[in-house]
């Protein structure tokens, strides 16, 4: 065969086979074009607006304490006063209203009078005066011997002495109660619902907290004052507490407040120098203005200690009026006779229990109708 010939078979196989493959590559969908490059959708801002004025409001004013009237806490200290001292009233009721009242019956009498902590001296003398009324009326009814033995009781509480607390100043110059006592007494709380009695009769008062030794005694003091709406004057810890009396009082004298109450640290009566700083206390005080109260607190629960202590202070700051705390519980009642007889100056408020409203002025109608009841 010719090799020209050869040359154009070939050529025509080539060509065959180059038709055939372009075929093929057709029938099967051809060649895919390359992905188009995707591109994220735009997203627009939204349009800017702007911030909204921030308003500061002013912060509500604490909403202050106000005491419960007088005569809603005589009548409530009166009735716990009724259930938690009965026993000595009605110990006496059961004794005298007996059909035959022989000697041992009177020794019974004096000594439930001398446990309640009377005293011996107030026991004699009330003894006496039943015995005298009883045999000589001849009494026999108990609601008779009922009425006789409140009127003794009555007179020996002595209600002919003044109960008024002196918290008002004279001459320009702020009322000073300086108010003392042992530790663990009450004798800052006592501070404190003072405080919130005055404050409701619309007087002007600054604390003191002149009881510098005792922990957070002046955070205490200070809570009470933010309570009532009083401000406080207060000093390092373990500083002069009569400097801080002595601030106190200078600063009501220039605000020209009402009353100026004044919390002392709780001494231990036997130190005979915290008792002279105490005295040094009141002296620094009457620079500024003069003292016109000094209470006393006495827990009641305390008995006859109780007149130690009461002996002791009445020599150092001339203590004109006592507050008797916790008259409830285990108190005996007779307290409030023995510790008038020791100082000869009034007890003037009562406290049963631990509530803000557990203070009231002392009223010995009252007081003895509470025991008898």
């Amino acid at each position: 065969m010719d090799s020209a010939l050869i040359y154009v078979l070939i050529a025509v196989v080539l060509l065959i086979l180059a038709v055939g493959a372009l075929l093929f590559v057709r029938g099967r969908g051809g060649t895919e074009a390359p992905p188009a490059e995707r591109t994220a959708p735009r997203v627009e801002a939204p349009p800017a607006s702007a911030e909204p004025a921030v308003v500061e409001e002013e912060p509500a004013a604490p909403e202050l304490e106000k005491p419960e009237p007088a005569a809603g806490r005589m009548q409530r200290l009166r009735a716990r006063l009724a259930r938690s001292q009965g026993s000595l009233g009605r110990g006496l009721l059961a004794l005298i209203a007996r059909d035959k009242l022989d000697d041992d019956t009177w020794d019974e009498i004096e000594d439930t009078l001398i446990a309640a902590d009377v005293g011996v001296e107030p026991t004699q003398e009330l003894v006496e005066h039943l015995r005298t009324r009883l045999r000589v009326d001849g009494v026999n009814d108990p609601e008779q011997a009922r009425g006789i033995l409140r009127e003794e009781l009555v007179s020996l509480v002595d209600p002919s002495l003044d109960r008024t607390l002196n918290a008002g100043g004279a001459a320009g110059a702020p009322g000073v109660v300086l108010v003392v006592g042992v530790n663990g007494t009450g004798k800052t709380t006592t501070v404190g619902r003072i405080a919130r009695v005055l404050v409701a009769e619309e007087q002007t008062v600054l604390l003191a907290a002149a009881d510098t030794f005792r922990a957070a005694a002046a955070d205490q003091l200070q809570t009470w004052g933010e309570r009532v709406g009083c401000e406080t004057v207060r000093g390092p810890e373990g500083g002069d507490p009569a400097s801080v009396a002595f601030e106190a009082v200078k600063r009501g004298s220039d605000e020209g407040l009402d009353t100026v109450l004044v919390d002392t640290a709780g001494r231990l009566h036997t130190k005979s120098g915290l008792m002279d700083e105490l005295g040094k206390v009141k002296r620094v005080i009457e620079k500024q203005a003069p003292v016109s109260e000094v209470l006393l607190v006495i827990d009641a629960t305390t008995g006859q200690n109780g007149l130690v202590q009461a002996r002791v202070f009445s020599e150092v700051v001339d203590v004109t009026g006592v507050v008797l705390t916790k008259l409830d519980g285990t108190a005996k009642g007779g307290i409030v006779i023995a510790v008038q007889r020791e100082l000869g100056v009034p007890v003037k408020l009562v406290g049963l229990g631990e509530g803000a409203d557990d203070l009231a002025p002392f009223v010995p109608e009252d007081f003895v109708d509470a025991l008898l009841d």
